[in-house]
């Protein structure tokens, strides 16, 4: 049964909700004043006790959707797990844990736990053992738990499936089945999805009862996605990507390749054009991905080249552009990919090189979005300048992380310190459990690296390296 589409409820008051007054109070003091489209359209049904497909994509505020819904599900005395979200990456369960954690401060004492690959298992088992009311973590993780006995689920009453088409892009449909069977019957199942392959369907009809569809069209604001298309032959378009990087001089760019080789060789030629570039792809370990997507999200690399699914739960803040090396046969991968710039107030760019045989691709693309493909002659582009792009941060690593107690606090307390940087010369700053990395002004690098090495970090010295290209 499908509600009304979520444009119309949009703009509502998260205070006509029949939600508990100390989290009302919560929304309040995080300044949550209107829902978002998505928000309003499925909070309703979800606190109705309904289970929901909802179609909603990274950035739309679909996680206090259903982190709205599970914490109302909850009771803050029973220490078991009664709330499970599932994701399809390490980051996004990140993002995602961070975001219920701030959403479930009215209540002092609700646990929440990450449970993600990548790190090892048997601080998670400990944590699970002093137990924990949510849990957030990716498919293989999750279940590796369940099947330790370290995991139980009797008390289950939210299972939350984020981002499933991700899920299933990556061949985690048997796992989710294989989790969804171990949850107990009666319970309420929120799936959101950015597309509906049919895989969802499957899903749908295996593990939701009666679920309330909600569809969120996606629609860009024409006037933040500036979207132009250039054609170029097909054996060019490796080039073309440094031409259009020198022309506009964005800071960040997410270039999409269609396939891994592409994206290896893209990397080659722009390297060797002197951009600073760097590869997302299936291949890298956890540590390395990590890596490279910190990089990105600070600034300190201008081009991160990527497929579809080594893009999957991605979502960075000021994204200046998005260029399309390969037109993607699924239009709705194409509002998908460029969806990622132009967020918030910022405005962006999405470029797509297109070969003569991609026009009728471009064609259903423009129908799909109701506008007129925009086209452009690469002749026409200027090289504002023949300086080289170079990206504003320097991304420096400490060795040393959580398991050394290390808090950002303590990194910005050095540079701002004894080091005599200041604040605005410090940017991100990322603690993993065995690293931290922290943004540093471009012209400052060589000088923080010396400082902190000669330094103290917490009373200790530490080892620290910039990372580059």
């Amino acid at each position: 049964m499908s509600s009304p589409p979520a444009e119309e409820t949009a703009g509502r008051s998260f205070a006509e909700l029949p939600l508990s007054p100390a989290l009302q109070a919560n929304l309040q003091q995080l300044e949550y004043r209107t829902m978002t489209p998505i928000q309003a359209a499925s909070l309703p049904l979800a606190l109705a006790g309904h289970d929901l497909i909802a179609q909603a994509k990274t950035g739309s505020g679909k996680t206090a959707a259903f982190a709205l819904a599970l914490l109302t599900n909850l009771n803050p005395r029973r220490f078991a797990v009664q709330a499970m979200v599932l994701c399809p990456t390490r980051e996004l369960a990140d993002q995602v844990t961070q975001e219920i954690r701030r959403l479930a401060r009215f209540e002092d004492n609700i646990k929440i736990l990450a449970l993600c690959g990548g790190t090892t298992m048997r601080p998670q088992m400990a944590s699970l053992e002093h137990g924990a009311h949510i849990v957030v973590g990716t498919p293989g993780r999750i279940m590796d738990h369940i099947e330790r006995g370290s995991l139980k689920l009797d008390a289950l009453n939210t299972l939350v499936l984020d981002e499933a088409d991700r899920m299933l892009d990556m061949g985690f449909y048997d796992y989710i089945a294989f989790i969804a069977k171990q949850c107990p019957v009666r319970r309420q199942t929120l799936l959101f999805s950015a597309t509906y392959p049919e895989g969802i369907a499957r899903l749908a009809q295996q593990f939701l009862r009666n679920p309330q569809e909600v569809k969120l069209l996606e629609r860009h604001e024409g006037s933040k996605i500036r979207q132009r298309f250039y054609e170029v032959k097909h054996e060019e378009r490796l080039q073309a990507v440094g031409t259009l990087l020198k022309h506009y001089r964005p800071v960040s760019t997410l270039a999409f390749c269609n396939t891994k080789q592409q994206c290896r060789d893209l990397l080659e030629v722009l390297q060797a054009q002197g951009f600073q570039a760097l590869t997302l792809n299936g291949d890298l370990e956890q540590r390395e991905r990590d890596q490279v997507l910190i990089q990105f999200a600070n600034r300190s690399c201008s081009v991160l080249v990527a497929t579809d699914v080594a893009a999957r739960g991605l979502d960075i803040a000021q994204l200046e552009a998005v260029i399309n090396v390969d037109v993607t046969p699924d239009p709705e991968i194409h509002i998908h990919r460029i969806g990622r710039t132009g967020r918030a107030d910022e405005d962006g760019w999405a470029l797509s090189l297109c070969s003569p045989a991609d026009k009728r691709r471009v064609a259903t693309i423009a129908q799909m979005m109701g506008s007129e493909p925009e086209w452009h002659g690469l002749g026409s582009l200027q090289s504002g300048s023949d300086a080289p792009l170079v990206p504003p941060m320097v991304t420096l690593q400490i060795l040393g992380g959580r398991k050394d107690k290390i808090r950002p606090g303590d990194v910005l307390g050095a540079l701002t310190g004894e080091a005599g940087f200041t604040r605005e010369q410090v940017g991100k700053i990322t603690v993993t459990d065995q690293s931290t990395y922290v943004a540093i002004a471009r012209d400052i690098a060589r000088d923080a690296v010396r400082k902190l090495a000669a330094g103290k970090v917490k009373g200790k010295t530490v080892k620290v390296r910039a990372l580059e290209g």
